[in-house]
């Protein structure tokens, strides 16, 4: 049989060679996969957080961090990796920290969970030294000018303290405290707590309010009973300091905790106190129990704005709560405060900015990126360029309804003020100065808003000072005892009376200069003064005053002058004396006038102008005889004259009795005279005047004479000579010309100041309502009841507080005008009775001249008709006349019957 060789196309491989090619086949496969994993290779960021383990809020915050971690983790990219380490309690401690973090942990971005600012700044240096960024929980309370030079890696999550103690102050001012307590822990290296309260100091000084003491406290860690120190202070507080008005500025955890413990046992969280919270403090009470929660109620905080309401806000606290719980189930709250929502933040914005990172991953750029990192957190709008603009602020009350604390339905604006929205789109009609009406639940449960001040008791009363000695005892005067008496004490009641609240006090005498009296109210040796007290700019340095309830000023009391030569002018200004003369004159003018062509025998002939001028005179004095007029015209005339002469004299009789009077009240001095003749002036010891006659008014020591005693001192020195005039205040210048009228005047002009008040200690709200009270009281003119009783003027002096002006012609001249207007009414109706007289005289010619003896004797009958009442002739035979008249006018009306028609009468018959 023959071999037959087969050909095959590929050749046989051993059971080695194949073995050893799978080999291959599978490191290049390998080889394969391992590159494809390395273009698809993750990349860890390593993160570094500083959290207190032991505190509340680091384990808030370290729990959210690894929330957010996980919830973030789900890049392709990249994965993060937390590293924790503690700050201890020291700057240096944080500082060592975030070095090992930095060197041991090899991390990227270190978290600064630490709310003290001191620690964060030696963090921020070590970051800047290592170019690593730094996210700090804390900020300055007022912002260095050079951070960003000095700390260009630092990246601040929360802003400065500028806007809530902007905001604390409009609180002080929405309720008028005037005074008000600071609190705050040292941390023993000059850290931020300090900032806080001169920011504080400088925003009152703004709204008119003022820190009255300032309570520090030391570490907490450093005090070795704190419950005793606690006490210990705020008894010290309670007894000296009047101000209950406490603004905690920031405390740690624990001594918040013993301090609202410590203040409620002593009572200063009770009735009219108020405890104002910063944000620090706020952000503790989601973590404090029950117990604390009580003592607290009723105080006002600061909280950042943010929604509880929004789906991530929700998702957030359901996590939280779990994995909270899980973790410290020893705690009594679970739910995230705002450091938690804040680290939660954090890790938010590195996920942001790591989005945006290509695959350089360096330092400036992380920074850089994060900087730019804009977005909505579960704390608010993050803004990290913009974090010195603080978002807008909320008001909560602790302990209101059964809560824990409860959101007030207001907002703070900032550069707006407060609000119902929580931005100023709603227009300004929904800004506002305060916080709404009884949107309050106060201390003592309590929707009165309190009085802030520690406030009078049966058992310690007001303590009020009163001057002992006066020199005017109307004002002020202790009859017996210690009971004072007077126009203030009575005030002071009536005032009382008219308080909506019980006030209890006691008298004290002060037997002293007024100023050292309000030195005492100043240093609390009083609690107010009462009296007859100047308001002075100096003195309201020291004390509080209440409205003036007396106008106060200075004026000068000299002896009164004798009457001037000319006196009996003075009633009449020199126009009214013009224009009665001018009046006179033509009034006499058109009286002759009329009577001259009323052919009046004593206006007719050499001596008619004296007549006339004698009659318009004697009209005057009403010594005229009526019967020398003849017109009707002259009556009308001079009915109207003696209508302006009965004003004119009437009113000049009362004007010059009354400068006669008031004349008599004024004195020969004057301000300027006493100057420069160096009279002497005399005043009281126990006042102000004698410095300001010195210093303003310019008198010369020499011309001041002191005076020690009551008012009858001041009788006493003027009929000695030792003085010329008295400087007094306007009261009791009033009060002694009461007295003293007859034989003193008032020198104008007076100088004045800001009236008689009562005194209060500084800050006191009790100055405001007694100065509403004291308005209340001016306008039911109750006040002015009380003066009448006190300060009652007889009626010998009751001109000496009349100002009499002279008569003017702008207050005649109306009847002036009537007068002269009917005078030429007259004199124009008399004319045309003359002209239209003239008109109908009879003009024909055929008028025999037989009849010329009948003219005359028609005018002579017509003469003695007008004359009949003069005529001597009819006066003695008034029967023989009219009979020899009768035949005359018969005959010569026979002789005429047919001749000539009747003649009309004379001319000169009309208007008679």
């Amino acid at each position: 049989m023959k071999n037959v060789r087969i050909q095959r196309f590929f050749p046989l491989i051993s059971v080695n060679r194949i073995s050893k090619y799978s080999y291959h086949l599978i490191i290049t496969f390998l080889l394969f996969l391992f590159h494809g994993a390395q273009g698809d290779q993750i990349t860890e960021i390593r993160i570094g957080a500083l959290t207190e383990n032991s505190s509340r809020i680091g384990k808030e915050q370290a729990t959210a961090l690894e929330i957010a971690v996980g919830n973030f983790n789900n890049s392709r990219n990249h994965k993060f990796s937390l590293h924790f380490q503690d700050p201890g309690r020291e700057p240096l401690e944080a500082a060592s920290a975030a070095e090992d973090l930095i060197i041991k942990e090899k991390v990227k971005v270190i978290i600064v969970g630490m709310d003290s600012w001191a620690k964060a700044a030696l963090v921020a240096d070590i970051g800047t030294r290592a170019q690593i960024p730094i996210l700090s929980f804390a900020a300055p309370a007022i912002r260095p000018p050079l951070a960003a030079t000095r700390w260009p890696f630092l990246i601040k999550m929360a802003s400065n303290g500028a806007e809530q103690i902007r905001c604390i102050s409009a609180l002080i001012q929405a309720y008028n405290w005037r005074r008000v307590v600071a609190i705050y822990e040292d941390d023993s290296y000059g850290g931020d707590s300090g900032n806080l309260a001169a920011l504080l100091s400088e925003n009152l000084q703004k709204v008119g309010s003022q820190i009255e003491y300032s309570l520090v406290l030391p570490p907490f860690s450093s005090l070795p009973n704190p419950k005793v120190f606690l006490k210990k202070k705020l008894n010290k507080l309670r007894e000296e300091i009047q101000s209950r008005v406490f603004i905690l500025l920031k405390l740690s955890s624990p001594m918040t905790i013993h301090l609202f413990g410590e203040a409620k046992e002593l009572e200063l969280v009770g009735t009219n106190t108020a405890w104002i919270l910063s944000e620090t403090i706020t952000s503790y009470l989601d973590s404090f129990n029950d117990s604390v929660i009580s003592s607290m109620q009723g105080a006002l905080g600061i909280k950042a704005n943010y929604s509880e309401e929004t789906p991530s806000y929700l998702k957030f606290d359901d996590q939280f709560r779990e994995v909270f719980k899980s973790k410290y189930p020893e705690e009594d709250e679970f739910k995230p405060g705002i450091h938690a929502l804040r680290a939660y933040d954090s890790i938010n914005a590195i996920e942001l900015a790591m989005k945006k990172m290509g695959s350089s991953h360096s330092s400036h750029k992380v920074r850089n990126i994060l900087l730019s990192t804009n977005f909505n957190g579960l704390s608010g709008k993050i803004r990290f360029k913009d974090l010195n603009r603080t978002q807008s602020l909320r008001i909560v009350n602790v302990g209101r309804n059964g809560k824990r604390y409860e959101e007030i339905d207001e907002f703070w604006l900032p550069n707006f003020g407060f609000s119902k929205t929580p931005s100023p789109s709603g227009g300004a009609n929904d800004v506002k100065a305060n916080l709404s009406a009884g949107t309050v639940n106060w201390p003592g449960n309590s929707t009165k808003d309190p009085k802030g001040w520690a406030m009078p008791t049966a058992q310690k009363p007001l303590k009020i000072g009163v001057p002992k000695r006066t020199s005017f005892e109307e004002f002020v005067e202790f009859d017996s005892g210690k009971i004072p008496t007077g126009f203030c004490i009575d005030l002071f009641h009536e005032v009382l009376r008219n308080l909506d609240y019980n006030l209890p006090y006691e008298f004290f005498p002060h037997d002293g200069p007024y100023d050292d009296l309000l030195s005492k109210v100043s240093n609390k040796t009083y609690d107010a003064a009462v009296g007859d007290i100047t308001i002075l700019a100096e003195r309201m340095e020291l004390v509080e005053f209440t409205q003036a309830y007396v106008e106060s000023g200075l004026s000068m009391v000299a002896p009164v002058k004798s009457y001037p030569e000319w006196m009996f002018t003075k009633p009449f200004t020199r126009t009214m004396w013009v224009a009665t003369g001018i009046l006179f004159i033509y009034t006499m003018i058109i009286v002759w006038i009329l009577e001259h062509c009323s052919n009046n025998k004593k206006f007719i002939g050499k001596n008619q102008i004296r007549t006339a001028l004698w009659f318009t005179f004697s009209s005057l004095f009403f010594a005229h005889r009526d019967e020398q007029i003849k017109s009707n015209f002259t009556r009308v005339v001079v009915a109207f004259w003696l209508f302006v002469v009965f004003i004119i004299t009437a009113s000049y009789t009362a004007s010059l009795a009354s400068l006669l009077t008031v004349k008599g009240l004024e004195s020969n001095l004057d301000i300027k005279s006493v100057l420069e003749k160096g009279s002497i002036v005399g005043c009281d010891n126990d006042s102000f005047i004698e410095d300001y006659l010195k210093n303003v008014l310019g008198f010369k020591t020499k011309q001041i004479y002191i005076l020690n005693g009551s008012e009858s001192s001041y009788i006493d020195e003027f009929n000695k000579g030792s003085i010329d005039a008295a400087i007094l205040e306007v009261p009791y210048e009033k009060v002694f010309l009461n007295k003293y009228c007859d034989g003193y005047a008032s020198i104008k002009p007076t100088y004045r100041f800001g009236g008689f008040g009562f005194a209060f200690q500084k800050g006191s709200p009790i100055a405001a309502d007694f100065s509403k009270s004291i308005l209340r009281l001016s306008e039911k003119e109750n006040l002015a009841a009380l003066e009448k009783k006190w300060f009652s003027t007889s009626d010998k002096c009751s001109a000496a507080n009349t100002k009499i002006e002279r008569l003017k012609f702008r207050s005649f001249w109306g009847i002036y005008a009537i007068s002269a207007g009917a005078s030429a009414l007259c004199v124009i109706l008399f004319l045309l009775s003359r002209i239209r007289q003239e008109t109908h005289q009879p003009s024909n010619g055929n008028v025999q001249s037989g009849t010329n003896s009948n003219k005359t004797v028609q005018l002579a009958n017509n003469r003695n008709s007008r004359g009949a009442s003069t005529s001597p002739t009819s006066s003695r035979s008034p029967g023989l006349y009219r009979r020899s008249t009768s035949k005359l006018n018969s005959s010569t009306h026979s002789d005429t019957h047919h001749d000539q028609p009747e003649p009309s009468p004379p001319t000169d018959q009309i208007g008679v």
